[in-house]
């Protein structure tokens, strides 16, 4: 699926695509699961830079796991000049309850993260039962959340500048 087709299908318009021009994004990727995230990062990348994102205004920075992201996602809003932070992870239902535990506290560090800063940070992390259903979310058939919260991302940059520019 191309990226034009994929804006296109996410907002339901040919003439959706939003401006990054301009904006400055860091990405914070999970390693865990890297099949599935570096899809996900591969189609932010590709979203930013199909909406005029300068390459240089995006910086990518990997994480072990994706628990790791929300301290990721504070090293960016306290260290480096970003307009937003995205969070890719994928974390994938097992026997024990260590899903329900990394699902919870990284949920819970991106509301705090988007409650306590100017900065948006745009909660990219799937929540899977198996493999299967993460590579269809992933560049498959139901499209790429990485490419989604690329445009949530610069959607979230507009509405801060909103407030931030008066």
């Amino acid at each position: 699926m191309s990226t034009t087709n994929h804006i296109e299908e996410t907002t339901g318009r040919a003439d959706a695509r939003p401006d990054a021009r301009g904006m400055r994004f860091g990405i914070v990727v999970s390693e865990w699961n890297h099949r599935v995230t570096d899809a996900l990062q591969q189609g932010a990348v590709d979203t930013l830079a199909a909406c005029g994102a300068a390459e240089s205004d995006v910086t990518v920075m990997t994480v072990p796991g994706s628990f790791e992201l929300v301290f990721g996602a504070s090293q960016f809003i306290r260290h480096a000049q970003v307009d937003a932070v995205i969070v890719l992870g994928c974390v994938i239902q097992g026997d024990t309850p260590h899903f329900t535990y990394v699902c919870q506290g990284v949920t819970q560090g991106v509301a705090e993260l988007n409650a306590t800063s100017d900065v948006p940070v745009i909660f990219g992390v799937l929540t899977t039962n198996d493999m299967e259903q993460a590579l269809a979310r992933a560049g498959g058939e139901l499209g790429n959340k990485g490419s989604e919260c690329a445009l949530t991302a610069i959607k979230m940059v507009n509405f801060a500048w909103t407030f931030q520019k008066k």
